[in-house]
């Protein structure tokens, strides 16, 4: 794998978002929104012993803010296409698998990014946050983006209009928001609700999250259980990875197919 056109790819994501003043307040202003006012509306009446749900919503938040940027972007696949660019990009000696890997890292630089930053404006909503929270964050949204985004490659390998891409992944996005944990804890749902919960990689990320803000005592009352088994944040990790390494094949194999 060529290693120095992946990182090309990487920074040229990461340079288009830059450029791009309205992706940026756009991208941070909904889940700012969501976190002030239900957060804060909800405060008086969702309690989880001390739990406040500003609490318990602030890492869902993060989680969503992930979700969103990473399928999101897999829009510039689709514009590259229509423009040219992406021909280019397929005469070069570089692998399916390389173009793939470059996306999915600059759209998850990007989404870590902005999660840090909803990260940082948590505190203003009473909740928690420490330095080394945030520097042990950092790995964790990494890991969760990159696998994300290999989502939203995957969609968009499939599509050919921007259009039908943003109807998809509207009808993926918000199933994926409400079945991980986001708003509401997920142990006690319908059967046919829990499958869906189990294999949702953002179920495990938002879980990881979670158990970084609150402490593993603290979410253990409500962290996900598989088998009966309550999470650790290192488990979380392990299903993401082992998600985002299908996915990220799938979307190799499916990209492939399609150019």
């Amino acid at each position: 794998m060529n290693l120095d056109a992946v990182y090309i790819l990487w920074l040229r994501e990461i340079k288009r978002f830059l450029r791009s003043k309205s992706r940026i307040i756009g991208s941070l202003a909904f889940p700012s929104l969501i976190l002030i006012i239900i957060g804060t509306g909800l405060n008086s009446v969702f309690t989880m012993g001390t739990l406040s749900y500003s609490e318990f919503l602030a890492p869902g938040m993060i989680g969503m803010v992930l979700l969103f940027s990473s399928i999101s972007f897999g829009i510039m696949i689709i514009w590259d296409r229509q423009f040219g660019f992406l021909k280019e990009i397929l005469v070069a000696p570089l692998a399916r698998t390389g173009i793939v890997l470059g996306k999915a890292a600059g759209t998850a630089a990007i989404a870590t990014a902005q999660g840090i930053v909803l990260l940082i404006l948590a505190p203003l909503l009473g909740v928690k946050v420490t330095l080394l929270m945030v520097v042990e964050l950092i790995p964790i949204l990494i890991i969760i983006s990159v696998s994300l985004s290999a989502l939203g490659v995957l969609i968009a390998s499939r599509m050919r209009s921007q259009q039908g891409f943003q109807i998809i992944v509207q009808i993926i996005i918000f199933p994926l928001i409400f079945l991980s944990g986001v708003f509401f804890p997920v142990n006690n749902v319908p059967d046919w609700m829990e499958f869906i919960v189990k294999i949702n990689p953002l179920t495990y990320g938002v879980d990881a999250i979670r158990q970084l803000f609150l402490g593993a005592t603290g979410a253990n009352a409500i962290g996900v259980t598989v088998l009966g088994h309550t999470m650790t944040i290192i488990e979380d990790m392990l299903v993401v990875v082992v998600l985002g390494v299908i996915l990220m094949v799938a979307a190799a194999w499916s990209f492939g197919r399609q150019e």
